[in-house]
């Protein structure tokens, strides 16, 4: 066998290598995106229960957007809207969003702003997630508005919420409220060819890392998301949310 056959023959064994990766990475993440909380089996140890206390280090909670509690402490069992919910608060001042965030609510909640006689200078976050391409278009319109976001004592803001926190001029989070981040669900269940697929999902994270640089997030906080489930969740601290940008330094 010559040397150009032989290097033909490594070529070749590399570029099939990176073909069964590209499909076998592709048939993983949409068996994680054909239904929001699907995962594939583990033999690993489940992760806590979303009541159980947050310290640094086991940060990782059970969780799904469809099963989100109420805030408060501890976390009542009633769950949140299945839709975002506008609710003027404050003698319209601020505005209440608060429930998931389904496909098609960022161009319905912008609509219901657009409408207010007085547009509410904050927006008051209280919502599990959902629909990521939703949550970036609420992001960037409540930055175009200069609107503040903020979250009150108890609130969550997991899954894609924090997108939506991200757009705020300016951000305010008390500690006994919690962010977390997790996979991304898109909101598309479409199926498509492999490479056609995993194409897509690489294009839509380097977007969502622009709108964290854009926001003035550090897109670092991509690497808690990337790691950790759809039904699991991992909870920022006060001292990651400072150093990702989410809220200024003491």
């Amino acid at each position: 066998m010559t040397a150009a056959s032989q290097k033909r023959g490594t070529v070749g064994r590399v570029l099939m290598g990176v073909l069964i990766f590209q499909l076998g990475l592709a048939v993983l993440l949409f068996w994680g995106d054909l239904r929001d909380g699907l995962r594939l089996p583990s033999f690993a140890p489940k992760a806590p229960a979303l009541t159980e206390p947050i310290r640094p280090g086991d940060q990782t909670r059970r969780f799904r957007t469809d099963r989100a509690p109420a805030p408060g402490q501890p976390m009542p069992t009633s769950p949140l809207p299945e839709r975002l919910v506008l609710t003027p608060v404050e003698a319209g001042q601020s505005a209440l969003l608060e429930g998931r965030i389904s496909v098609g609510d960022a161009a319905r909640i912008v609509s219901v702003l657009e409408g207010l006689n007085t547009s509410p200078g904050r927006i008051i976050l209280n919502s599990p997630g959902g629909s990521v391409q939703d949550a970036l278009d609420l992001g960037r319109f409540i930055r175009d508005a200069e609107m503040e976001t903020t979250m009150r004592d108890g609130d969550i803001c997991y899954s894609a919420c924090p997108y939506i926190l991200a757009g705020g001029a300016v951000r305010n989070i008390p500690e006994t409220a919690s962010v977390g981040v997790h996979q991304h669900f898109f909101g598309e269940n479409t199926l498509l060819p492999a490479f056609v697929a995993v194409e897509d999902i690489q294009r839509r994270q380097g977007q969502v890392m622009q709108y964290l640089d854009r926001m003035g997030i550090d897109p670092m906080v991509m690497q808690h998301a990337l790691v950790t489930p759809p039904d699991e969740i991992y909870i920022l601290l006060p001292e990651e949310l400072r150093a990702y940008g989410f809220i200024p330094e003491n």
